[in-house]
């Protein structure tokens, strides 16, 4: 178990210290693939080379749907099941993706206790609780940066049938359509230089995609991650923390 004061000695010395970053993106959009190009995120493994921590309640629901289940294939449950795994208003809901979602927010929770650097990976088709969310962070402290990943609706279909977990067709289109429509919303929220948009159409080669990836974190994550802490209120754990130590 993460103890508190771990959480605290590591947020002091943590290279990625009070910067928080959302990743936005519809299923099949390639979040993982791209956060993954971005931050040095090894597979199956939740800390960047920059040493901020991936929050993803995908990851989460991942885990139920093995262990209980023997599947993440949503799209070939029986119609039941589906909906008992994810719609809270079905009288037969099972609660797993509402356990997911909590057990996630704890993550984030523990995590923004020692101030660490935290990716939060979220499909942003919910504009209000990535603005709640972003809210609690800055109050705490800390800087935010989003990573929008954009696909045109038909490659993000396409896929979303070789995702481990498949998502039916028709939920993908809604949270697409749902994604796009707040784009305009979180550029203006996050402001021109803490907004990534990242095009993720094209199917390139190893290489291809490690010149790209390096091109965008030259271009605007690197300067983010690096930046100098400016929040007072980041100012002020900062000294305490150093106090305590001592």
């Amino acid at each position: 178990m993460i103890k508190l004061i771990d959480l605290l000695n590591e947020g002091v010395n943590d290279p990625g210290i009070f910067k928080a970053v959302f990743l936005a993106g519809g299923p099949g959009s390639g979040k993982s693939y791209v956060a993954g190009g971005l931050f040095g995120i090894p597979e199956k493994v939740n800390v960047s080379a920059y040493g901020l921590k991936m929050v993803n309640q995908d990851t989460e629901l991942e885990r139920f749907l093995k262990k209980y289940f023997d599947s993440t294939d949503l799209d070939n449950m029986p119609d039941d099941l589906f909906r008992q795994i994810t719609d809270p208003s079905y009288d037969a809901y099972s609660g797993t993706r509402g356990h997911a979602k909590a057990l996630s927010k704890q993550r984030l929770k523990l995590y923004s206790k020692g101030r660490l650097g935290v990716i939060i990976d979220g499909t942003g088709h919910k504009y209000k609780e990535v603005k709640k969310e972003r809210q609690k962070l800055i109050d705490l402290g800390y800087d935010t940066y989003m990573v929008f990943v954009n696909t045109s609706l038909e490659v993000a279909q396409m896929r979303n049938k070789l995702r481990d977990r498949v998502l039916p067709s028709e939920l993908v289109e809604k949270y697409w359509n749902n994604v796009q429509k707040n784009m305009a919303f979180f550029q203006g929220m996050f402001g021109g230089s803490n907004f990534m948009l990242v095009d993720n159409n094209a199917t390139l080669t190893p290489k291809q995609a490690q010149k790209k990836f390096n091109m965008l974190v030259s271009k605007g994550i690197n300067k983010f991650i690096k930046k100098p802490i400016k929040n007072r209120q980041a100012k002020k754990w900062i000294e305490k923390q150093k106090l305590l130590k001592k």
